[in-house]
């Protein structure tokens, strides 16, 4: 199971902004985004348009998405 954790890397650490999945010893993989965290939609494939319209449809299921009871469905 992946289970992703936003952090901020600072003074050569990286600070999680949320407990990690469980307390043992973990493989990570760490990405490392552009100042600013700006997304570069051609390199994706799409138009300003097109992130917009699947902001707004994916926005409905957020907040269901993101609780912790769903993660039962990334074990399927």
């Amino acid at each position: 199971m992946l289970k992703s954790v936003e952090g901020i890397f600072r003074n050569g650490k990286i600070e999680l902004l949320e407990p990690p999945p469980h307390a043992g010893e973990a493989r990570v993989l760490v990405t490392f985004f552009e100042k600013g965290g700006a997304v570069n939609l051609a390199d994706r494939g799409i138009d300003e348009k097109q992130a917009a319209n699947l902001r707004g449809r994916l926005g409905s299921i957020a907040e269901d998405w993101d609780r912790p009871d769903m993660d039962v469905y990334d074990e399927m």
